[in-house]
């Protein structure tokens, strides 16, 4: 199936789940602030996000919170609702996180720039729910001029 950098950034959907969506689960952010997932982590907390670190890290019992939120090995462990999983991780292994965030009811996938797995995407959307590849929540603010 072949699909459009388009319709991968709807601008409906892209402004749904800047505007409207509050807790963002941030896949990849481990809280190595020489990361672009802790930047943009940053970011969406600064914009009034709930964000949720998942990363393996966040098996071991004693890892430290990042920017303040506790972090989880995996989406399937966090204990309350997920409104968007935000993926940092490369397109080859991208698709599983959309997968997960399908199962926990998550309202919407963002893959970050440079992350496509078109498969993904048309199994996302057939599930109902919306997705975003190929760009960046600041990107997106910028074009839209917040």
């Amino acid at each position: 199936m072949t699909t459009s950098a388009q319709s991968w950034q709807d601008p409906e959907t892209v402004g749904r789940m800047l505007d409207d969506l509050e807790t963002w689960a941030v896949v990849g952010l481990s809280g190595d602030p020489s990361r672009t997932a802790y930047s943009i982590a940053s970011l969406l907390q600064e914009r009034g996000k709930r964000i949720v670190p998942i990363h393996p890290v966040f098996a071991d019992p004693h890892a430290h919170p990042v920017l303040g939120e506790q972090g989880y090995a995996a989406l399937a462990d966090v204990p309350f609702p997920v409104d968007v999983v935000d993926v940092f991780r490369r397109s080859d292994a991208a698709g599983e996180f959309a997968d997960q965030a399908v199962t926990i009811g998550a309202k919407g996938v963002w893959f970050q720039l440079g992350v496509v797995d078109e498969d993904a995407f048309a199994r996302t959307r057939a599930a109902g729910v919306a997705m975003v590849m190929d760009t960046c929540p600041a990107i997106e603010w910028r074009r839209r001029g917040r």
